[in-house]
């Protein structure tokens, strides 16, 4: 699987200058108080002095920003990233900035059940859920016009890319497949996705396959293919066990001298015993009344 390169970020999440908002929401409402206060005085100097006291206090407030727990504020400063801040509770910065906020908490995307071509060309339907979060809000709101639909798109072409490499079964072979070594498979899902969603300031947590099956034009010729090579693996495995038990009663019988076989009711002796043991149904048995050669 080819490395996917992505282009290199061009800015990274850094921390804003704030202050603690309490001390700022307390000097707000005394500036405000005293200035109503002022106002009443009816003198022209008081007045003037209250109306700068009003303005003050509505700049100050301006400044004040609540910042909940699993969340972020990118702050800008007439355009210009200024940084991010992390910190919950009520926080202040620069009135002039603008705060964006963004949620660091930890989120799921499912993708919907996509029908594509595994490497074998059969047509499969397949979806996932990948686990993520994120990680540089920098990224997030500069590097994308939409961090969340950025993460949405990504996933789906991992999954159809993923898809189109490996095929849905091995059949025996010992290379991977989608079926068999889901594990593996969704582990380098999750590290696609994690190179595609980097650039976007977004960390994978984990990914699954939450279905894969054949399309349904050829579930049932696959499904008939699945029940032979089942059959064909236990056929073997009756045979081998039975060749097994064959060999071990004719050495049983030498060693213990129990009776003396040539060649040909040897012969005969496997036969009679592979009937029994690969038989499909319990054998009937018959009882030689005469002699060994009869």
């Amino acid at each position: 699987m080819t490395e996917l390169e992505m282009p290199r970020p061009k800015v990274g999440e850094r921390v804003a200058d704030g202050v603690n908002g309490w001390p700022m929401l307390a000097a707000s409402l005394v500036a405000i108080a005293a200035g109503v206060a002022l106002f009443f005085t009816r003198e022209p100097a008081l007045v003037v002095v209250a109306i700068v006291l009003v303005l003050a206090a509505a700049v100050l407030l301006i400044g004040l920003t609540a910042v909940a727990p699993g969340e972020a504020r990118v702050v800008q400063l007439l355009g210009r990233y200024a940084g991010t801040i992390r910190t919950d509770g009520l926080r202040w910065v620069n009135p002039l900035t603008t705060r964006r906020k963004i949620s660091t908490r930890i989120r799921n995307h499912e993708t919907d059940r996509t029908k594509v071509n595994d490497a074998e060309g059969n047509p499969i339907e397949i979806s996932a859920v990948v686990v993520w979060q994120v990680e540089d809000t920098a990224k997030a709101s500069f590097e994308v016009d939409d961090f969340v639909e950025f993460v949405a798109i990504q996933t789906e072409t991992a999954v159809r890319h993923i898809a189109g490499i490996y095929p849905y079964d091995a059949h025996g072979d010992e290379g991977l497949s989608l079926r068999e070594n889901a594990d593996e498979i969704t582990g380098r899902l999750s590290e696609e996705i994690a190179a595609r969603v980097a650039s976007a300031g977004v960390k994978v947590i984990e990914s699954r396959l939450t279905r894969l099956s054949y399309a349904p034009e050829i579930a049932q010729a696959m499904l008939r293919r699945q029940q032979a090579g089942a059959v064909v693996a236990a056929r073997q495995r009756i045979v081998d066990g039975a060749v097994g038990m064959v060999e071990a009663a004719l050495n049983r019988l030498a060693e213990h001298d129990v009776v003396d076989l040539d060649e040909e009711r040897k012969a005969a002796m496997v036969s009679n015993l592979l009937v029994v043991l690969c038989g499909d149904r319990d054998a009937q048995p018959v009882v030689n009344t005469g002699s060994l050669y009869q």
